[in-house]
């Protein structure tokens, strides 16, 4: 059975809402060169076929403060970690 993906669009936004929460700019990443634009395009890809979509909108919702850590499962989860110790 062929997985569906998720809105390119909406996923995205969600990629780069769950790293500006971590107190990234995936944009800045790239342009460091600390992000290869692939990777990226790869991230968004991921996010498109994550079971938790609505756990991970639930999260960025309750998100006050730079977190430490993406939302609990986050298929891109130990990237955004490594960028996060880069700084």
């Amino acid at each position: 059975m062929k997985e569906t993906l998720g809105d390119p669009a909406r996923h995205f936004w969600m990629t780069r809402s769950v790293a500006r929460a971590m107190g990234l700019n995936l944009s800045e990443e790239m342009l460091s060169g600390r992000l290869e634009p692939d990777d990226y395009a790869d991230m968004v890809t991921c996010c498109r076929g994550c079971a938790l979509v609505e756990a991970c909108e639930k999260w960025l919702g309750t998100q006050t403060a730079v977190s430490a850590a993406p939302p609990p499962g986050c298929c891109n989860g130990m990237m955004l970690a490594q960028l996060k110790k880069l700084h």
